[in-house]
């Protein structure tokens, strides 16, 4: 409902014609409330990007005779509802992609990688879990990261651009040669964010899970899995219940968990001795390697005892003095 005042002051008499146009009477303050119903179909959201925008707005028109006409304009948003509780979007989607490696021409190996997520349709504040395993078998060491990509494309007289943009990401730990790494329900969240808009026949936004491997001297090893964000509040989803519920009773086990500890023993009731009997190199000691670029062998030194001081008196002189003898 949108409100509409008009102070006009110019001699008119108040009368409604044919048309519904109302002539407004000077002096006078005039409020009119009216209503507009949007269409349930064909809007889609607002939206302001790099290379276009979509927006709406209210106009209001006052005419007046023999003077310019007053106009009004405020824009309001119009956000198209996107559920995600569609049998589609909560199906699990997934891939695998592998990379050969070459070093002058001869080839070091493959990067590969096989990812899943438990479905497509998220709502922001979400967390995504991913589960992915990958292999290492190139003489490089690789690093595997995930990220949360949103594509803007535009599309106008045949041609098509598309800006790409990087949300939020996460990465893992380092995996060197000859070895494998996978994530068990690792998590990135949906950042603040509008929904995905897929009716616009201009301009699209997408967005997508892109889990990759960062590979040194070579491209990246890139798997993306398509994601639909959607409309906060529309229905419930069970499985997000169910894991708020889980990660509530699991914190409340994690809470009885962390008790305090017991009082540490005193200091009176140790009787062992704790004095060390040997120098602080023990790693030195126990290695066994002749050469090693870590560890060296550092040489034991034996001190001498110190010599024994005794005290005599001798008369010197008929003056007695103390004098120390070795």
């Amino acid at each position: 409902m949108v409100s509409l005042r008009i102070n006009e002051r110019t001699l008119f008499s108040f009368w409604s014609d044919s048309d519904g146009s109302v002539v407004l009477r000077p002096g006078n303050k005039y409020e009119y409330a009216f209503g507009i119903d949007l269409p349930s179909s064909g809007l889609v959201s607002s939206y302001k990007g790099k290379f276009g925008y979509v927006q709406y707005f209210v106009k209001a028109l006052l005419e007046r005779a023999d003077q310019p006409s007053l106009e009004c304009k405020k824009p309001f948003e119009v956000e198209e509802p996107l559920d995600v509780n569609t049998p589609d979007l909560l199906s699990p989607t997934g891939g695998a992609k592998e990379k050969k490696v070459n070093i002058m021409f001869i080839p070091d190996g493959q990067v590969s990688l096989n990812a899943k997520i438990d479905r497509r349709g998220f709502c922001e504040g979400e967390d995504i879990c991913i589960n992915a395993k990958f292999e290492n078998t190139c003489s490089r060491i690789v690093v595997p990261k995930a990220a949360i990509i949103a594509k803007h494309i535009y599309q106008a007289n045949g041609r098509t651009k598309v800006s790409r943009q990087k949300l939020s990401a996460v990465r893992g730990n380092h995996i060197i040669s000859g070895m494998c790494d996978a994530w068990q329900g690792k998590t990135i969240r949906v950042p603040k964010i509008k929904p995905s808009m897929l009716s616009c026949n201009i301009i699209r936004v997408e967005y997508a899970l892109m889990i990759y491997v960062h590979i040194p001297g070579s491209e990246k090893l890139i798997l993306e899995l398509p994601l639909v964000i959607g409309t906060s509040g529309l229905g419930s989803r069970c499985n997000s219940v169910s894991s708020q519920e889980g990660s509530v009773s699991n914190a409340s086990q994690s809470w009885v968990s962390l008790r305090m500890p017991s009082d540490p023993p005193s200091y009176t009731d140790i009787t062992h001795d704790c004095r060390l009997e040997q120098p602080l190199t023990p790693l030195l000691d126990d290695f066994d390697g002749d050469e090693s670029p870590i560890f060296m062998n550092t040489p034991s030194f034996t001190f001498p005892p110190p010599p024994v001081y005794t005290e005599t008196e001798e008369e010197y002189n008929g003056a007695g003095r103390m004098l120390p003898v070795c």
